[in-house]
């Protein structure tokens, strides 16, 4: 028998250092904000939101993330595939085309994805990548 080696992950910890650095930005910008983080897989680590957030952007946090982890891409790409003429794209089963969602990579490798929604799509964008930022 043969096993496979642990998938590395994302803790909890982690996790929540993320959603700290995605409020404080959302916070500095005034915008409310739902944030989900993920494993490999696309288990909930953890789901985070800013009183006063819409009440749809909880599953879309969620969702996100999810499709990142699950595609192993950004939901950005799928979202401009979607508007480059691949509308095929929405027949994908449980997997949501809207910007937000960003695969979190350490030593190269994916360790799952965050997912924010609250705002435009392109703004939910500007706060993973500024939670994910260097420094």
């Amino acid at each position: 028998m043969t096993l496979s080696r642990a998938v590395p992950t994302i803790t909890l910890e982690g996790a929540k250092h993320l959603a700290a650095r995605a409020e404080a930005e959302a916070l500095r910008r005034g915008w409310t904000i739902a944030v989900a983080v993920v494993n490999p897989d696309g288990g909930l680590v953890l789901f985070h939101m800013i009183d006063g957030t819409q009440p749809g952007s909880e599953q879309l946090a969620i969702l996100k993330a999810r499709t990142s982890s699950r595609m192993k891409r950004t939901t950005k790409v799928l979202e401009e595939g979607v508007a480059g003429g691949r509308p095929a794209l929405l027949s994908l089963p449980g997997l949501v085309m809207l910007e937000g969602g960003v695969p979190i990579i350490e030593n190269g490798v994916m360790i799952g994805a965050i997912g924010i929604s609250g705002m435009s799509s392109h703004q939910d964008g500007e706060i993973a990548a500024a939670a994910l930022a260097e420094g």
